[in-house]
């Protein structure tokens, strides 16, 4: 089914059955004008069920239809739909309510906002400052998250920061070597990736024939067996590997059938200077305020082996845990390590 067409209709019928409302008021008020009883009671209670539809169709469709076509990312577009709800709410309460009749019924717009406001609200602090749902799209962080998992991010663990321009305000922690964390893609920041932290600032970091270095000292890596990957279609063999990442202990894989790195993925980008690649792999010395991330299915990963560094400023939160899998319902309550 085509849900982009589907949505349209429902848009332009959304709006119809609105304008049509408009005309239905002005029809009844010359009637009522004219000495003539007004329009029946049913004809004006079909006209209000019909908009008690129509508006909420029409706002929450408009909303989902700007996040889909990526004119504005999902956390402005809550940031909007709490603003509009917001203003209509208030307006109503400080103007439209006192010139309203007693008895009269308030319009639908205005009901449909003050049931909306609310939730949105909640939804969007919550969001923005504490937790946030995300889901895994591919498989670049096999075996720790697997394809179809939901996690919850921690937005607070790395500083509060302002939701939509994602600035900081204040400071908490600082990511660590091994952890789980979702940013915004640096070649388009209305992308959300998540990667694992191998490289801090001021860290040289070296990936070489499978191997990861971490300012001149080889990551310990011991083989705990292998993994079979039907995901895209094709059958793939990965060799399985518990990482010692400083303190941290965490799985990761590599395809013994691919090389350490494709050079001809590699993409100019900013401090670019600071990388050397060969056939044997790459070695990067990370700037101030910036990370090197890289996924846990190493040769199944466009990470920053490939596009770079990822600025301070870009970070989203920490991932923590998998709160839902429909394909793999054991994983539910998994902590992401």
């Amino acid at each position: 089914m085509n849900w982009e067409m589907v949505a349209w209709v429902a848009i332009a019928g959304s709006l119809l059955v609105i304008i049509a409302s408009f005309f239905f008021s002005a029809k009844a008020d010359a009637v009522s004008a004219g000495g003539t009883p007004l329009a029946d009671g049913e004809s004006a209670s079909t006209m209000h069920t019909l908009l008690e539809i129509a508006w909420p169709l029409l706002f929450i469709v408009s909303l989902g239809m700007l996040t889909f076509k990526e004119v504005m990312g999902f956390a402005a577009v809550l940031l909007t739909a709490t603003t509009i709800t917001g203003a209509i709410w208030l307006v109503d309460h400080l103007l439209l309510r006192k010139r309203r009749q007693s008895g009269t019924r308030e319009p639908v717009l205005v009901e449909m906002a003050k049931s909306f406001f609310p939730v949105i609200l909640i939804v969007f602090l919550l969001r923005s400052f504490l937790y946030e749902p995300f889901k895994i799209p591919s498989g670049s962080m096999v075996p720790t998250l697997l394809v179809g998992d939901f996690i919850l991010v921690n937005k607070f663990t790395y500083g509060v920061r302002l939701p939509v321009i994602n600035k900081k305000i204040a400071d908490v922690n600082l990511p660590q070597r091994g952890d789980v964390m979702v940013f915004r893609y640096p070649e388009d920041m209305n992308k959300d990736f998540i990667k694992r932290v191998v490289g801090i600032p001021g860290d040289t970091i070296a990936y070489k024939n499978k191997r990861l270095w971490v300012n001149g000292q080889a990551v310990t890596t011991t083989a705990t067996g292998t993994y079979t990957d039907t995901e895209s279609g094709a059958v793939r063999f990965f060799e399985t590997y518990t990482e010692q990442l400083g303190d941290r202990a965490h799985a990761m894989m590599v395809d013994p059938q691919y090389p350490s790195l494709d050079l001809a993925r590699v993409k100019q980008f900013p401090n670019r200077s600071n990388c050397t690649y060969n056939d044997e792999g790459m070695t990067c010395k990370v700037p101030a305020g910036n990370y090197l991330m890289m996924g846990d299915s190493r040769d199944n990963s466009e990470d920053g082996r490939y596009w770079g560094f990822v600025p301070e400023e870009n970070i989203v939160g920490k991932a923590v845990l998998v709160w839902m899998n429909f394909s793999h319902l054991g994983r539910v309550g998994t902590s992401i390590k």
